[in-house]
């Protein structure tokens, strides 16, 4: 009996979706609920599951194939045998083949045992050119993705350990050359690649509409102030450990700067508006999106009603979106919705930047990399953590004051956290 494998309902206002890849080849046995291919929509990844354990049988949607909902991806044959195929054993070189042959391409055993252990899921492009360019094994580097896939976050973790850390295989030994061998000619400057031409994904595409809505839609302009981070470091240090014991997570930046935005909100209400034609809309709930980059780009998972969590919740909240975006399981409900939006480019290294805004929102916050900065306190010369902030805001609906004041706000709270539990 043969089954459809169907584009299933993609989400709200969402009617059209790209086969990024398929997990499965024709022939292979399947298992009931087991992922088959990955969807790209302009807004998440999802996963298509077998809705029956059997064998792909036929695959009517290649990669890259634009698909709708309730179209055929491909066929399931019932009823076959759905166990695991057993990989084909690796072939053994030709008894006839030259020595020269075998001799020019050694490997090293310990390279040989990295080839059987790697993974088998492929990498993706970003992965595989960091790996590439780091020269680094991927079965040494422990992988958290689905299906034991290395994921980005996986190799920038495994590189930031000191290499004594570094478990497993080391980096990889280049291939020996016999002594013999002539040295290969240098390569012609015409015969290198110069450039690469990629299919733009759905969700880029998704990214550079919005982006570029804002621009042409928004009277948007920036606003920028710098913010002692003193005591937030100071506070971090004295409760870093007894927080973490108690609520199993790390305390972080982003849970005083989210606290600290939504006491300005409650201040500057037009900050947390949009507008709707002819219509301001002022919001009373404070849904804060937090943009979060992954390998397919920026997107903004959204902590629905932060001003009623505590700062556990929200560092526990935007740990738990983080990983979902990684791993390319944010939902639709995860991404829509937001009031106003944090960015926080101090991550990459970023000193000043200029956010645009996340339409239909009116306010994006910058946040940057802490740096220690010569300033003047009271009277005197001392060497702070300083970070710049920068406030982007849609001026249709928001005013240089009300900005101006937002962004005051904030720098208050970050830099006296006590107001924080005032509400002041």
């Amino acid at each position: 009996m043969a089954i459809d494998i169907k584009v299933p309902a993609l989400g709200e206002s969402v009617t059209e979706a790209t086969v990024a890849k398929w997990m499965k080849k024709v022939g292979e046995a399947v298992a009931k609920d087991e992922p088959l291919c990955e969807l790209e929509t302009d807004k998440v990844t999802l996963e298509v599951n077998a809705p029956a354990a059997g064998t792909l049988s036929e695959i009517r949607a290649d990669e890259g194939s634009n698909v709708e909902i309730g179209q055929i991806l491909g066929v399931i044959a019932e009823g076959a045998a759905a166990g695991a195929v057993k990989a084909p054993a690796p072939a053994k070189p030709a008894a006839s083949a030259p020595p020269s042959t075998a001799a020019s391409r050694p490997a090293p055993a310990a390279a040989r045992e990295v080839a059987s252990a790697a993974p088998a899921a492929a990498l993706s492009p970003a992965v595989r050119k960091m790996v590439a360019e780091n020269e680094l094994e991927p079965a040494a580097i422990p992988a958290s993705g689905k299906d034991g896939r290395l994921t980005k976050g996986d190799v920038l973790a495994y590189m930031e350990k000191p290499a004594s850390a570094r478990t497993g295989m080391t980096q990889r030994a280049p291939a020996m050359q016999p002594a013999s061998a002539p040295q290969p000619a240098a390569t012609s400057r015409a015969a290198v690649e110069r450039e690469q031409r990629v299919r733009m994904t759905r969700l880029r595409k998704r990214i550079a509409e919005r982006l570029k809505q804002a621009q042409n839609t928004a009277a948007m302009l920036t606003t920028f102030n710098e913010v002692d981070m003193s005591a937030i470091l100071k506070l971090r240090e004295q409760f870093r450990d007894g927080f973490e014991k108690k609520h199993g997570v790390r305390l972080g930046f982003m849970s005083f700067f989210v606290k600290a935005c939504i006491q300005a909100l409650k201040e500057i209400p037009a900050v947390n508006g949009e507008i709707d034609g002819d219509d301001l809309i002022y919001k009373n709930h404070y849904d804060i999106g937090v943009a979060v980059g992954t390998e397919q780009g920026l997107v903004v998972p959204v902590l629905r009603d932060a001003d009623k969590l505590g700062f556990a919740e929200i560092e526990k909240k935007i740990g738990e979106l983080g990983r979902k975006a990684r791993d390319g399981k944010l939902t639709i409900e995860d991404l829509t919705g937001g009031t106003f939006t944090i960015s926080n480019g101090g991550v990459y290294g970023s000193l000043m930047s200029t956010p645009i805004l996340n339409p239909p929102q009116s306010g994006i916050l910058g946040m940057h990399k802490t740096q220690p900065r010569p300033v003047a306190i009271d009277g005197t010369v001392e060497i702070r953590p300083m970070m710049y902030l920068a406030l982007s805001y849609d001026h249709r609906i928001v005013d240089g004051r009300e900005a101006v004041t937002f962004l005051v706000r904030v720098k208050e709270n970050i830099e006296d956290p006590q107001r924080l539990l005032l509400e002041m």
